[in-house]
């Protein structure tokens, strides 16, 4: 790397959390190829760097590989995130697909399709792990992500879910997420204190056409804030609830224990 270029930094908690984490659940191992997606927000931007510290500090080796999906819609850039991966020394891709054009035949006007293009990328990082011999694929979701997810699930679709830091998918790879233990203001001061550029959702497909955005998401997200500005501590216990699981105690008839009563 050129000795002008300022390397970037993380904070010890940002990579104290994320070791944990790792660890816990052993999200990365001897061996492993990890490809990561990377959108160029502030989550993915961190997830590249604390692998990349990962990889120079673990114990075991593997490697790992960014991967950036290019839509193929108008105006699309990536040529800072490609800058900045190669100043860095991250080995990265941007993954050409048609994504946007298939997306014209297939999504109405006015729909919420934001699942749909995020199905879709999903799957062109699938495709891309599969041509490179990956056996993991890295997501830069945070705890924000998992608790708004798991509200969402409650009071929209009448489930109890959640984000797991790791799951094997249906094409054989296991998904991780590496940072789902780390607050998202942790992850905005990163970027911040680093000046990076970061992609927001001006990259997102739906800016171009004429759709409904999700606002379930943004509303769970400042109720979340404004529950948190009346208890500090709020995160900390819904982390604490997320490990201490008592799923007997609930209505479900498979989890009824009928030898208690």
């Amino acid at each position: 790397m050129n000795s002008r270029i300022k390397p970037v930094t993380l904070s010890k908690k940002i990579l104290r959390i994320a070791g944990r984490t790792n660890a816990q659940f052993r999200l990365i191992g001897e061996g492993d190829r990890v490809l990561v997606g990377l959108s160029g927000g502030k989550d993915s931007l961190a997830l590249v760097h604390t692998l990349k510290h990962i990889q120079r500090h673990a114990p075991f080796d593997f490697e790992f590989e960014a991967c950036t999906i290019h839509y193929g819609m108008p105006g699309e850039d990536y040529t800072y995130l490609e800058r900045h991966c190669k100043e860095q020394g991250i080995p990265h891709t941007v993954y050409e697909t048609g994504i946007f054009d298939i997306s014209q035949d297939t999504i109405r006007e006015n729909s919420s399709f934001c699942s749909y293009f995020s199905r879709m990328r999903r799957g062109a990082l699938y495709t891309y792990a599969e041509k490179g011999n990956f056996s993991k694929i890295a997501l830069g979701h945070h705890f924000d992500d998992a608790v708004e997810s798991f509200f969402m699930n409650m009071f929209y679709n009448g489930t109890m879910r959640s984000m797991a830091p790791i799951y094997k998918t249906g094409r054989g790879f296991h998904l991780i997420r590496p940072l789902i233990q780390v607050r998202e203001r942790q992850l905005r001061a990163f970027a911040d204190e680093n000046r990076l550029q970061t992609i927001g959702d001006e990259s997102c497909p739906a800016m171009l056409k004429n759709v409904k955005l999700p606002h379930a998401r943004e509303k769970t997200k400042r109720w979340l804030e404004e529950m948190e500005s009346e208890n500090e501590n709020l995160f900390k216990m819904i982390n604490a609830s997320f490990k201490h699981i008592h799923d007997d105690t609930f209505l479900d008839p498979e989890r009824w224990r009928r030898d208690d009563v």
